[in-house]
């Protein structure tokens, strides 16, 4: 595990594993579906995604298609004992995608465990590692909303309505919203967030000005609203992205890449993935971080 600060460095969103028979992978990265408690290793850092072997952790994006209930996932680093923590849940057996940052393991790979049947798809869009003088340093801000599509979500001009058509695109100049993230900005850390009116087979996005990638953000198959965490290169001055059904489209942003030297820059340090809190009665957690459940309209303190 590395000690001294990592940098980020983002790559054209690329898809790492598909297990689906039609996903289009093979060998390591591709069928069999994962039976139910069940883990299998996936070296990223010889998949065509062209990640180098000196990357000490993966940006990633996890993708579930369950034939039924998925009580849970965990993604940790090859060689070190499973965590006791979750990456994401499906117990209603919709498909579901998490974003989720993983230290590299033993050969670059990374360790999937499922407790239940699934097919299993990976992307990544960056990697940290060692600086080399072209890494990126995180500039975190206030949480902001740079877009919101929705008639009534108060947001206007290129960044408002109207909302997205099936089979669109749209790109968003981040810089130039009210966020004031600045142009020399080379990725940015959003919470994208849909709000379809049916059923919403996948959301992608990407740098502006690039081809548009054969990955997934976030999926919405019973047409709930749907929110996931994204690492996005900037592209030309902004991000895009591509919807394959109607939807409207909320866009938030807690952070961004840049070139390191400017005040406030932070680097990245991983560790072992670890459960903090645990509300449940039977979570095995206590004091702080653990009962009670909380409750509704109270915010959490601890």
């Amino acid at each position: 595990m590395a000690t001294n600060g990592l940098g980020f460095y983002p790559v054209t969103p690329c898809r790492v594993a598909d297990t689906r028979v039609l996903g289009g992978m093979t060998g390591p990265y591709g069928p069999p579906s994962m039976p139910g408690k069940s883990s299998r290793d996936f070296p990223v850092a010889a998949s065509p995604c062209g990640i180098p072997s000196t990357a000490r952790v993966y940006a990633l994006n996890i993708t579930v298609v369950p034939p039924g209930p998925l009580i849970y996932l965990s993604i940790w680093p090859t060689g070190q004992p499973m965590p006791i923590a979750s990456t994401l849940n499906a117990f209603d057996g919709q498909v579901v995608a998490n974003t989720a940052i993983v230290p590299a393991g033993d050969n670059g790979s990374i360790s999937v465990y499922v407790s239940n049947p699934t097919d299993v798809l990976i992307d990544i869009n960056g990697y940290f590692a060692p600086p080399n003088g072209q890494e990126l340093a995180f500039y975190p801000s206030t949480p902001c909303r740079v877009a919101d599509t929705r008639i009534l979500g108060g947001i206007t001009g290129v960044f408002g309505p109207p909302s997205i058509a099936a089979h669109g695109s749209r790109t968003f100049p981040v810089p130039s919203s009210s966020c004031g993230i600045p142009a020399s900005a080379k990725a940015y850390s959003l919470n994208i967030t849909v709000v379809p009116p049916g059923p919403l087979i996948y959301l992608t996005t990407w740098g502006a000005g690039t081809a548009l990638p054969v990955v997934s953000t976030l999926n919405s198959f019973n047409g709930r609203v749907a929110a996931n965490a994204a690492i996005v290169p900037a592209g030309t001055g902004g991000v895009s992205l591509y919807v394959s059904d109607a939807t409207d489209v909320i866009v938030d942003i807690n952070g961004y890449f840049a070139s390191p030297g400017s005040p406030g820059a932070l680097y990245f340090y991983p560790t072992t993935p670890c459960r903090v809190a645990d509300t449940r009665v039977d979570g095995g957690f206590s004091g702080a971080f653990g009962p009670p459940a909380i409750a509704g309209e109270r915010p959490a303190t601890s």
